[in-house]
Formats: structure tokens, sequence, C-alpha cells
């Protein structure tokens, strides 16, 4: 069984992985709706903190669930984005021991051509 204290800041580590590629401009809380209701709810009443990464990682046993929502370049292929997306998560779970059992990436907001960095 994998210690949690092994991968503490894996989460961290993993979102700033993400913002860092090509691409990908901001990041949003992972989840549905209501979870994210849910998880804003026990913020304003102390039970979570607010700074928890926004990406979400699972592990179980030598594997990670990991589920993020991007927002894209208006520019970047989303496709070509989503294959680098997981290829650097990828990299970065390896760099920490574990394989991806499972990747749900959502574009969630595609930044339009005016906001657009080209």
């Amino acid at each position: 069984m994998t210690n949690p204290v092994t991968h503490e800041g894996l989460a961290e580590r993993v979102e700033a992985a993400v913002l860092a590629t090509t691409g990908v401009r901001s990041l949003y809380r992972a989840g549905s709706l209501i979870s994210n209701l849910v998880g804003t709810s026990a913020v304003a009443l102390g039970i979570n903190r607010s700074d928890e990464p926004l990406v979400a990682v699972r592990i179980s046993g030598d594997a990670a669930q990991v589920e993020a929502s991007l927002g894209i370049e208006y520019s970047a292929g989303a496709v070509a984005t989503l294959r680098e997306v997981r290829a650097v998560v990828e990299r970065t779970l390896t760099a920490d021991g574990l394989a991806l059992a499972d990747i749900v990436l959502t574009i969630a907001y595609v930044h339009p051509r005016e906001a657009s960095s080209d």
C-alpha cells in the first residue's frame, strides 16, 4: 500500500505542471457543480481550506486518478492541448512513482480570441 506522506504535495505539483502546459490558461475546481457548491460552503463554514488544489488527485495503491477542468487559449487546439496535459500529468505521476490509472479532463472555458496571448 502506498504511504500518503510519500505523495504529499502531489496535487499541487500536478496543478503547476498542468498550468505550465502550452495552451492551458487557467484551471477551475474539478468536480460537478453540486460538489463545488458543497465545497464552497464547507470553506465558508471553516470546515475546508480555501487553498486546496484545483486539480483532484486520488491515489489507490501504485496508481492515481486525476480530474481537472481547464480554461484553454482560443488558438490552442483542444485535442492537442488535452493530449499534452495528459502527457504532463503522466510524467508528473511517474516522477512520484505512480502510474496513471484514470484521467478526466474537461475544457470548462475557451478564452476568447481578444483575450488570447497570440
